[in-house]
C-alpha cells in the first residue's frame, strides 16, 4: 500500500515542488577547506551503515503502545480529556500521536536530504562537499528507515506539519548558502536531535529506541559540520548581516516552539481540538518539554557567533538561556556511545 493511502488525512499532491535560484561552486583547489573537516568526512565515511542489517526488522511493536513510551510523553497527558478518554481510546491516541512525531521526522529527513545536496552545491571549500555528500548518503538512510518503520510497523502517517514545511521552504528558497547551514544543520537537526533522544531514551521496545539511537549517532556529526562550517564565516560579516541572521533564528525558534502541535491528530480521532491545544501550550510539563527540545539548538548558536542581545533576550523569554553552558561534544560523544551500546545489545542478543 503506498504511503499516500496511509495517511491520516488526505493530502492534495503526491509531491512538492519548491522554486529554487541559487549559484552552483565549482572549486579547482582541491587541498583547501579545514583539516577539522576533513577529519569530520573521514569520520563520515567510516561510519556509513546499511538499515537492512544494523536494525533488526523482525521486532514488532505494542499495538497499544508502539513504541512503548511513558504516558507523560503524550500532550495531552493529564488533561480533563485524556482523563475522559478510555482505554482503547487511550491506545488509538497513542498509535496515532506516535505515527504523527515519526511522520514528521520522516518529512524532516527528507528535507535534510534536498539541504545537504544543495549544500553540496553551493558550499565553496571542497572539504565541505566532500563531508556534505557522506551526508546525503546519511539523509537517504533516515528516509528509509522512518519510512520502514511507518509503513511496515505503524501502517499509518500524517502529512507534513504547516510549520515544519513553512521554514524547509524557507531555508531552500534562500540562495546564500550559509542559510541552509543555519536553517537545517542548526536549526532543525538541532531540534531532531532533542525529539530522537526522547524517545531513543525512554522507549522500552528495542526496535523503536535502536532507530532513534542509530539516526542520532549521524545527526550529532551533521550539527557538527553545520557548527565548524558557520563559526569560521560568521566572523566575516557585517553587523547587518549577523542581524538578519539573528533575526531568523529569532523567528524560528518561536515557530518550532509554539506552532507544532497534534492538531491533525486530535481532529483526526474527533476529540476536541481547542481544549487539547490549550492544554498542550499551557501545561507545565509540556512547557518543560517544549523547552528541552532546545538543548542542542542553544549551544550551536552561541558556538557560532550569533550571540547578539536580541538572541539572548529571545532564549531568556523562552526560559532556554541556560542550556548555552552545555558541551555539545559531550553529547555528541554520548549518542555514539549509546549507538554503539546498541549494537553489542544487538550482538549479544543474537
Amino acid at each position: 500500500m503506498t504511503t499516500i493511502n496511509r495517511y491520516a488525512k488526505p493530502v492534495e499532491n503526491s509531491e512538492w515542488i519548491v522554486p529554487e535560484n541559487f549559484e552552483s561552486c565549482f572549486k579547482w583547489e582541491y587541498e583547501d577547506g579545514s583539516e577539522s573537516l576533513h577529519r569530520l568526512y573521514e569520520k563520515g565515511k567510516k561510519l556509513q551503515w546499511n538499515a537492512s542489517n544494523r536494525i533488526d526488522w523482525s521486532l514488532d511493536l505494542d499495538p497499544e503502545n508502539p513504541q512503548e513510551l511513558p504516558d507523560e510523553y503524550m500532550p495531552i497527558f493529564g488533561s480533563p480529556v485524556w482523563e475522559r478518554l478510555t482505554k482503547k481510546e487511550r491506545a488509538e491516541l497513542r498509535h496515532h500521536n506516535q505515527a504523527s512525531d515519526l511522520s514528521q521526522f520522516l518529512h524532516g529527513e527528507q528535507g535534510a536530504l534536498i539541504c545537504t545536496a544543495k549544500i553540496v552545491q553551493q558550499v565553496p571549500d571542497i572539504e565541505a562537499k566532500f563531508y556534505a555528500a557522506t551526508q546525503v548518503m546519511d539523509e537517504a538512510r533516515h528516509v528509509e528507515v522512518y519510512k520502514r518503520l511507518l509503513h511496515e510497523k505503524f501502517d499509518l502517517a500524517y502529512p507534513i506539519q504547516p510549520p515544519l514545511q513553512t521554514l524547509i521552504d524557507q531555508i531552500l528558497r534562500d540562495s546564500r548558502w550559509d542559510m541552509t547551514y543555519l536553517g537545517m544543520q542548526v536549526l532543525i537537526e538541532g531540534l531532531a536531535l532533542a525529539a530522537f533522544a526522547g524517545i531513543r531514551d525512554m522507549a522500552k521496545n528495542p526496535l523503536a529506541a535502536a532507530v532513534n539511537a542509530y539516526v542520532m549517532q549521524d545527526e550529532a556529526r551533521h550539527v557538527a559540520f553545520g557548527r565548524l562550517a558557520l563559526r569560521e564565516y560568521y566572523p566575516r560579516l557585517t553587523q547587518k548581516e549577523r542581524d538578519e541572521r539573528e533575526e531568523f533564528v529569532v523567528e524560528a525558534c518561536y515557530t518550532m516552539r509554539d506552532r507544532f502541535n497534534s492538531h491533525d491528530v486530535y481532529e483526526r480521532l474527533g476529540l476536541p481540538v481547542k481544549e487539547c491545544i490549550e492544554w498542550e501550550e499551557n501545561s507545565p510539563g509540556m512547557q518543560e518539554f517544549r523547552a528541552a527540545l532546545f538543548t542542542r539548538i542553544v549551544p550551536a548558536i552561541k558556538d557560532i557567533g550569533l550571540w547578539g542581545s536580541k538572541i539572548q533576550k529571545a532564549y531568556t523569554d523562552m526560559g532556554v538561556l541556560s542550556f548555552a553552558e552545555i558541551n555539545l561534544e559531550d553529547l555528541a560523544a554520548n549518542d555514539e556511545t549509546v549507538a554503539i551500546q546498541f549494537d553489542r545489545r544487538t550482538d549479544h542478543d543474537g
